[in-house]
């Protein structure tokens, strides 16, 4: 039991000293610092040859027995630049104040000769140096610029001095991260006077230029106002011109408007008239068409009815007249062959007809009583007068039948002599007018 705890002492102690062994090897570079691992021998991105080699940032392997670590830091080291009785161009002494910040450079070239001045040196030693070197620039610098140059452009004076400094920076494989100059002064109060005269001349340029400005504000305040009231004279008669031009408008239009509304006028009558003249043919035309509907038409209708019934009416006198004729025509060849028999029947046929014409001519007159007054002058007395009077009118009527007809009805039923000694037959005396031209003609 004693034995296996042994043997696992043994090799835990043996892994803790593998693990540290392995951990003095393996070296880690933080960003702020570099590790200079010398020992062996390298070239260069240049062709030299050197003993070293450098790790910035990362971790690396070193070999142990032939090869050594050394660091150096990359932080900035500020520093106070500072000169007394520099003369300055002009042979006047200054005394110039100012910062500047330092670090050892990183860049490729410039870290190996940081590395060959600066290593194992402490940051304090480098920044003695690289103070010396900036305030031995400044000397130069200042020798080259007038006080007034160093005073009034000390951006233009600290640029100057960094061009100045930089070579000799690069060489000790520095890098000058910012250099300010703080304050300028000198033992002879040369500036102050400067100062002063400048604060003379700025005050007499003030004054004059104050004066200046106030003339040519008043100058520009005349001017203005008289470009104003010119300004204002041109806009009075600009705006005279455009009332002018609009009342012409104005005017224009109106006249315009007023052509176009008679013109409007004019079109509307004319129009009117014409829808009138229109209405008008429609109105004769629609009283042609009602005329024609209501009279003509009708008329027409009425005319062509009348001439077609005069037609029938004619068509009808004339086949009656025909059939009167065709009767007639065979009544008198009957007649005639009947002989002179045939004129008394024909008379003895017309006696009727002729009574009942005589007698409508009175038959509108209605006789209701029939008064015989008698006179008491004669020996017969008033009726039998009355009756004694009776052949008379007979004979009366007969002669006018006669004169009318042309028939002599008392000579026609009077016997004939000739006729009685016979056979006793009646011989009617035919008194009938001769026929006419027309009737001889039809």
């Amino acid at each position: 039991m004693n034995i296996f705890v042994a043997v696992g002492l043994i090799l835990a102690l043996a892994i803790i000293f593998v693990i540290m062994v392995v951990k003095s090897l393996i070296i880690i570079c933080p960003p702020n610092r570099v590790a200079v691992i010398s020992g062996r021998k390298r070239v260069l991105s240049d062709g030299r040859m050197v003993g070293y080699r450098i790790l910035k940032g990362g971790r690396t392997m070193r070999v142990p027995l032939l090869e050594r670590v050394s660091w150096m830091d990359l932080n900035t080291i500020p520093l106070d630049v500072s000169v007394t009785n520099a003369f300055s161009r002009g042979a006047i002494p200054l005394n110039v104040q100012g910062i500047a910040n330092v670090k050892v450079s990183s860049a490729e070239g410039l870290l190996e000769n940081a590395a060959e001045r600066f290593l194992d040196f402490p940051s304090a030693h480098i920044g003695q140096i690289a103070k010396e070197t900036l305030e031995a620039n400044l000397r130069g610098v200042l020798a080259t610029l007038s006080p007034e140059e160093v005073n009034e452009d000390r951006l233009k004076f600290s640029q100057v001095l960094i061009d100045e400094a930089d070579d000799d920076m690069k060489t000790l494989g520095l890098s000058l991260d910012v250099l300010k100059i703080q304050n300028v002064t000198d033992d002879v109060l040369y500036l102050e006077s400067i100062g002063r005269k400048l604060t003379a001349e700025v005050i007499r340029d003030a004054k004059v230029a104050e004066a200046n400005r106030k003339s040519e504000s008043q100058q520009a305040e005349a001017k203005a106002r008289q470009l104003a009231e010119i300004a204002q004279v041109h806009a009075d008669k600009a705006i005279v011109e455009q009332q002018n031009e609009l009342r012409v408008r104005t005017a224009e239009l109106d006249a315009l408007g007023r052509a176009k509304e008679e013109q409007a006028k004019v079109a509307g009558d004319t129009a009117r008239a014409v829808a009138e003249q229109e209405l008008q043919a429609e109105r004769i035309e629609l009283e042609k068409r009602r005329l024609e509907a209501n009279v003509v038409t009708p008329a027409r209708a009425d005319l062509e009815a009348r001439q077609l019934n005069a037609q029938a009416a004619a068509a009808s006198i004339i086949e009656n007249g025909k059939a009167q004729v065709e009767i007639f025509r065979r009544i008198t060849d009957q007649y005639q062959l009947a002989g002179d028999d045939g004129q008394r029947i024909f008379v003895l046929n017309m006696l009727p007809e002729l009574i009942d014409k005589i007698v409508s001519v009175v038959q509108d007159i209605t006789i209701e009583r029939v008064a015989v007054v008698d006179s008491g002058g004669s020996d017969s007395g008033a009726i039998p007068g009355f009756l004694s009077q009776l052949p008379a009118t007979v004979a009366s009527l007969t002669e006018q039948i006669g004169a009318l007809t042309g028939v002599d009805i008392l000579g026609a039923m009077r016997p004939d002599e000739s006729d009685d000694s016979a056979d006793g037959s009646i011989e009617v005396e035919s008194r009938l007018p001769p026929p006419a031209a027309g009737d001889e003609a039809g």
